[in-house]
């Protein structure tokens, strides 16, 4: 290697890291929103007032989009956050504000669309077991974004290859493993990602502490391979 081999594998740069953490946000947000959305639903209905709650939901989710989907998105948000005297975002936080927003609206169309489906089949007598597998099926939606969480985690990674310094170098969060300590490296392919295990050699039985995995590009994982074999 000519120098430090840097890479970058999260949300900005990978589409599955950026699906899955934006749907796993969002089941958490729908939820909330669906909660406090079925609530005033109930009690405005006894002053006649559920078409304005309607109309409420309806206007911030096509607010929302329009502004999501806008080629000025991140104007858009400035002139949102001055307008409440509040610190204007970074482009990353935009990103992940949107991401989030869409997440919760796609959310709120599967999770709504359960219950809704699932209360018809319910008062129409269509099925023996009512809405029981519409409601489980709603309900199923919260550890499947724990999963979907949980694996966006594990896919992302941001770090550098540095050989003349010998280290590996991840960030966010800051971790530093010396290559001297890795007697080596397998690593899976699967198409232009590859997941890379990390063998830590042990010292006098001493533990080395570092990540035993990392999802990175496949050209970084030959990268980190081939210096492995040439420090044996």
């Amino acid at each position: 290697m000519t120098g430090p081999v840097q890479w970058r594998r999260d949300a900005s740069t990978s589409r599955l890291v950026r699906v899955l953490w934006a749907l796993g946000v969002g089941t958490f947000f729908a939820v909330i929103s669906i909660i406090v959305f079925w609530r005033l639903f109930d009690l405005t209905g006894e002053v006649g007032g559920q078409v304005v709650i309607v109309g409420i939901g309806a206007a911030l989710v096509v607010t929302i989009l329009l502004v999501a989907l806008s080629r000025n998105t991140e104007r858009h948000v400035a002139r949102l956050a001055r307008s409440l005297s509040l610190e204007e975002p970074t482009d990353r936080g935009v990103g992940r504000a949107v991401d989030a927003a869409l997440g919760t609206i796609a959310m709120i169309g599967v999770i709504g669309g359960l219950m809704i489906v699932g209360r018809y089949v319910s008062q129409e007598g269509l099925l023996e077991v009512g809405a029981g597998p519409f409601t489980f099926l709603a309900a199923l939606s919260i550890p499947l974004a724990l999963v979907a969480l949980v694996l966006s985690s594990f896919l992302r990674s941001v770090g550098t290859i540095d050989a003349e310094e010998g280290a590996l170098y991840l960030h966010d969060p800051d971790e530093h493993v010396a290559l001297e300590h890795l007697e080596g490296v397998s690593v899976r392919q699967f198409g232009g990602t590859a997941v890379v295990t990390l063998e830590y050699a042990t010292p006098d039985g001493t533990y080395v502490p570092g990540p035993r995995r990392l999802v990175v590009p496949a050209d970084v994982a030959r990268e980190l391979e081939g210096l492995i074999d040439t420090t044996q």
